[in-house]
């Protein structure tokens, strides 16, 4: 006997089946029906690398507030960094070799706060602390220094606070830009730009919401930080007068 099967069974089957094809399929690809990766997106990862790369300058621009973190190489040394930052200062640590010390810039007042071991350090290797030093270190202990602003190391302490100088540094990839893969920074969905296939460095943009940097990694493994809380306001608050002291001299060369 002939099997019959109804045209609508038929179709319902068939249907069933393309649905199961297509769920085998590997996430990364679009061939099946109704997939799309800019769905529900800002739609940046539909332009081009440099129209990606100008929407995300663009974004940052526009911001007042980010927290920066993560680690810089330079020919200086390895810095951690940890900042807020806005237009008019910034506030956070830094750690360069063994050394953390904080930052607090409100407009061109900058203070420097560290523990006694950072201050004792630029005598060391060179006849060991005296007494005086010690008792000098014990008194900055954990205080607000004021950096003058001709002291040699301010205008690179005051580099470490400045949004529009450290930004306009990891907002710049060289060579040739090109896109690169989709990922996650922080459970946000992103598009990666590259700058001379990687070696000018990577900028993940954010596919949601407006297209701000979250994500750079420096070429010729030169660090990788994060880009967050972009205009998420935070107070500036000089210290009190009982947490500050006068360091009386140069700043101590380990600070850079």
């Amino acid at each position: 006997m002939t099997s019959f099967v109804p045209p609508v069974r038929a179709r319902r089957r068939t249907a069933a089946l393309a649905v199961v094809l297509c769920a085998g399929l590997t996430a990364g690809l679009t061939a099946c029906a109704g997939e799309d990766p800019d769905e529900g997106t800002n739609g940046i990862g539909r332009l081009d690398a440099p129209e990606i790369e100008k929407k995300a300058r663009t974004a940052a621009d526009s911001s007042d507030m980010v927290r920066l973190a993560g680690t810089l190489v330079s020919k200086g040394g390895t810095y951690r960094l940890d900042m807020r930052l806005k237009d008019k200062g910034g506030a956070g640590s830094v750690t360069s070799g063994k050394s953390t010390f904080e930052l607090l810039r409100i407009g061109d007042v900058l203070y420097l706060k560290a523990g006694a071991g950072f201050w004792n350090h630029d005598t060391k290797g060179a006849g060991g602390t005296s007494d005086a030093d010690g008792a000098a270190a014990d008194k900055l202990d954990d205080k607000y220094v004021k950096v003058p602003e001709d002291d040699p190391t301010y205008k690179q302490l005051r580099g470490f606070t400045d949004k529009k100088v450290l930004l306009g540094g990891l907002l710049t990839l060289h060579g040739e830009v090109g896109k690169g893969d989709r990922d996650k920074v922080g459970g946000v969905r992103t598009i990666r730009i590259t700058g001379g296939e990687g070696e000018g460095g990577a900028l993940d943009v954010s596919l949601e919401g407006k297209p701000y940097p979250l994500r750079f990694a420096r070429g010729g493994g030169g660090g990788t930080v994060t880009l967050a809380d972009w205009g998420k306001d935070f107070a500036l608050k000089a210290p009190a007068e009982g947490d500050t002291v006068d360091y009386g001299r140069q700043l101590p060369k380990s600070s850079s």
